[in-house]
């Protein structure tokens, strides 16, 4: 009896045994592979507006004919400033009508520091300064201290803190920055900006670590003008950097830009649009959200309009653009959907933006830019 030998393996065995039938090349065919589903985006002006948080000037009821407009082009986040908020049950009804409205996870945004910065003093009350915080508590106590601020704002539908800084400044208390920085010392500035943080994340609330890539060095005031940080990096790397890469390393899900001009990335451009100062992020391991400060502060708004400003930020690398004035959603949504179609902005950069927000809110990123992201979570 003639042996198959054992190397020609089950197809050779079906051909020697069928001797080449039709059924053997049959069963030894190897099978297609399943095709992947296709993936569909929403619209381009639906992904536009997905990066835009915006204020809503004078609103304090979400019936109010601008909030309606905003929530119905389903922007990724709102920003709540004093002239929005009179008690709890003012904000709590605003913050839900809002989102019954809106066809998309919302994120509602506000800036309260404690100290001088404190949108929600209102309903949250007034609290020492960050210095102050820094001078007389340990972080232990900060960390609780700052669970208490977002308990209260997560109790009325805030999610989204623009808090805390991590500048260095011990100058005049009044100052730009202030006594809005915990310290001018590297080390404990990030540690009590991490306190904080993570006493704000306890209480379900997201913090912002700002204003990257540090705004301590300037006295400039970037509601009104601009200015220039005259340091190489060597220089900022051991002193402003070096907050934001604790930070950083320890997980945090969202840095806000300034828009100071530094001459060691784009000397100028501010911060905000420079795609130097977002590589520059990304290169300290930053996977987060890369917020800008709001692009209607004198420093970007006298150079450019809120629409080229959109068109900038995210162009350069920032994934949500914060404009406190909510009138201008539809011109930015709109110039960011022609920039797309014209060439001049990346559809990819506008879908990696757009998914990173609306997983930072909650949503399915997929669903909205066929993008998968994973953002940071900040650690214990």
């Amino acid at each position: 009896m003639n042996r198959v030998p054992a190397l020609l393996g089950a197809a050779a065995l079906a051909l020697v045994a069928g001797c080449g039938s039709e059924a053997a090349r049959t069963t030894a065919a190897p099978q297609a592979a399943p095709s992947a589903p296709a993936c569909t985006p929403a619209p381009l002006p639906a992904r536009a507006a997905a990066v835009l948080v915006v204020g809503l000037p004078g609103v304090t009821a979400a019936t109010d004919p601008l909030a309606q407009e905003v929530a119905a082009l389903g922007v990724g986040g709102v920003f709540l400033s004093e002239p929005n908020v009179e008690d709890a049950a003012q904000v709590t009804a605003l913050v839900a009508g809002f989102r019954a409205a809106s066809p998309r996870p919302v994120l509602v945004s506000t800036d309260e520091e404690s100290g001088r910065v404190a949108v929600t003093r209102e309903v949250v009350g007034a609290g020492p300064s960050p210095r102050r915080l820094a001078a007389e508590r340990t972080p232990a106590e900060v960390q609780e201290f700052a669970a208490g601020i977002g308990a209260r704002l997560a109790a009325i539908g805030v999610d989204l803190d623009l808090a805390p800084l991590l500048d260095l400044d011990d100058g005049p208390s009044r100052g730009i920055v202030g006594d809005r920085a915990f310290s001018a010392d590297p080390a404990l500035a990030a540690e009590y900006g991490l306190a904080f943080s993570r006493g704000l994340q306890s209480a379900g609330v997201t913090p912002t670590v700002k204003h990257f890539p540090g705004q301590g060095r300037s006295d400039e005031d970037t509601h009104s003008t601009g200015g220039t940080v005259d340091a190489t990096l060597d220089e900022l790397r051991p002193t402003d950097l070096a907050p934001f890469q604790r930070a950083i390393d320890a997980g945090a899900p969202v840095v806000m830009l300034n828009h100071l001009s530094y001459t060691a990335l784009d000397p100028d451009l501010p911060a905000t649009v420079s795609p130097r100062a977002y590589a520059l992020l990304r290169e300290m391991g930053f996977e987060g959200v890369a917020m800008t400060d709001s692009v209607g502060m004198g420093a970007i708004n006298l150079r450019w309009d809120f629409p080229e400003a959109a068109v900038r930020a995210v162009g350069a690398g920032a994934d949500a653009v914060l404009a406190t004035d909510g009138a201008q959603a539809v011109r930015m949504r709109d110039a960011l959907v022609a920039a797309v179609e014209s060439g001049a902005l990346p559809e990819e950069r506008l879908d990696e933006a757009a998914a990173r927000v609306t997983a930072l809110a909650g949503g399915d990123p997929r669903a909205l830019s066929c993008t998968d992201v994973a953002l940071p979570v900040l650690r214990g």
